[in-house]
């Protein structure tokens, strides 16, 4: 039994019904579910290129994806360079593209990895482990104003300058080294009484997007795998908060409008060829049978254009 439950799996499977596979690319593997599943519907594929930053999921992915072995091509690496990877496994067009923009399960249970303040462990919170910038280093280095920018901008952290203020002032005694460290000195940011989430929920996610640079890799991928589409091509994305989901929304929009600004608000607009076409009016999200059964699909949101 896998320890893991694949997010909106069903509702995925059913975008890529109709469409025959050759190519697919898994940008986000993680523990491989989305990736078994399409295999599994798909037997017309000829090559998946599932793609992890993380050691660890992609050879839990290895053995998960083994019954489909000579198909699955395994890459180490970023989302972000989607075309590059394509290009170096010799596929220059792609039928399909997932993209699953969230913290595995595997990330999340894993205490070393520091990305949940509901275990103790160092705090890391560097999907790609090799990578240089730690959630610790930000927490202790970073100046006070721009620590409060973060937890603003990336958490939407409604008393960005109380935790910064609270952070700096406890660094000044000894290094925050720890998750649950980090939390207990956050608890006092919501009253008991008015606590719904944890106080430390909005500043964590900052913390690890600005540690990943989450949302500039997001920017980054969305023109990269709508150029790697085949035209009628599907490309499904899959966020799990409202930063990520308004910069995708916004950018299906633009590719999908028959107009273009000259010179932003207020401007000129021209007529152009839309790219795309919008298969999900509205984000699908999960039911309420899902939610029971794996709580952290809440927040997922599914989102998918079919290139023209």
């Amino acid at each position: 039994m896998h320890p893991h439950i694949s997010v909106l799996l069903n509702e995925v499977l059913d975008l890529f019904n109709e469409k025959e596979l050759e190519f697919f690319i898994d940008g986000t593997l993680g523990l491989g579910g989305h990736s078994e599943g399409i295999l599994k519907a798909h037997p017309e594929i000829k090559n998946l290129i599932g793609i992890d930053q993380d050691e660890n999921a992609l050879k839990y992915a290895e053995n998960r994806l083994s019954f489909c072995k000579e198909k699955v091509i395994f890459a180490k690496g970023n989302f972000k360079d989607i075309a590059k990877i394509a290009a170096e496994k010799g596929i220059s067009q792609v039928d399909g593209i997932l993209l699953d923009i969230g913290v595995s399960s595997i990330q999340l249970d894993q205490p070393d990895r520091g990305f949940s303040f509901m275990r103790d462990g160092p705090l890391d919170m560097r999907m790609d482990t090799t990578a240089d910038l730690t959630a610790e280093q930000i927490v202790n280095t970073w100046p006070e104003s721009d620590l409060v920018s973060l937890f603003w901008k990336y958490g939407e952290e409604p008393q960005s300058k109380r935790a910064a203020r609270i952070i700096v002032e406890a660094r000044k005694q000894n290094p925050i080294q720890t998750t649950l460290q980090l939390a207990s000195l956050l608890a006092p940011l919501v009253p008991k009484y008015k606590q719904r989430i944890n106080p430390a929920t909005l500043v964590f996610q900052a913390l690890r997007i600005a540690v990943n640079d989450e949302l500039g890799v997001l920017q980054q991928i969305l023109p990269a795998a709508l150029k790697l589409l085949k035209p009628n091509g599907i490309l499904a994305i899959i966020t799990f908060h409202s930063l990520e989901d308004r910069i995708v929304k916004e950018y299906f929009r633009d590719q999908a409008s028959d107009k273009v600004s000259t010179s932003g608000i207020g401007g000129m607009f021209l007529d152009k060829e839309p790219a795309v076409k919008i298969l999900t009016r509205k984000p699908t999200s999960a039911t309420d049978e899902e939610i029971a059964q794996n709580p952290r699909s809440r927040s997922a949101k599914l989102r998918a254009i079919e290139k023209i």
